[in-house]
């Protein structure tokens, strides 16, 4: 009885660590095409395969285009988040290389908690 207490308590501090890592924010200001971040700033082609640490990352192949919406900025320049089909996350911007910029002069915005959240199949995990 006492083993199986043991590893219940052990999954919920698991469980709970994880948590606290998917929803840390990564920086506290971003640029972006239009101070909502709604416009695409470029579109980029991947240079390398990426497999990123948790599920706010995105997953793409050498070769795959994505449009990139904002850029980390200040203590974390160097993960940008864009889109590729469906899916949408943060990368390195070391990557990627950029085949065409959309939006010429970028503006600087505070993040929010919500930009660090995870997007399963259409709704938000909050942990």
């Amino acid at each position: 009885m006492s083993r199986i207490l043991d590893q219940r308590i052990l999954l919920l501090v698991i469980s709970f660590s994880a948590s606290v890592q998917s929803t840390k924010v990564l920086s506290e200001w971003k640029k972006c095409g239009d101070p909502e971040c709604e416009k695409a700033m470029s579109r980029v082609q991947a240079t390398m395969d990426y497999l990123g640490p948790d599920c706010r990352y995105l997953n793409f192949k050498t070769g795959e285009e994505i449009m990139v919406y904002s850029k980390l900025s200040r203590e974390n320049e160097n993960l940008w988040t864009g889109s590729k089909g469906k899916d949408f996350g943060y990368f390195p911007r070391d990557a990627v290389k950029v085949e065409e910029v959309l939006i010429e002069e970028e503006v600087e915005v505070l993040t929010k908690e919500t930009d660090f959240l995870c997007l399963h199949e259409d709704k938000y995990t909050f942990e």
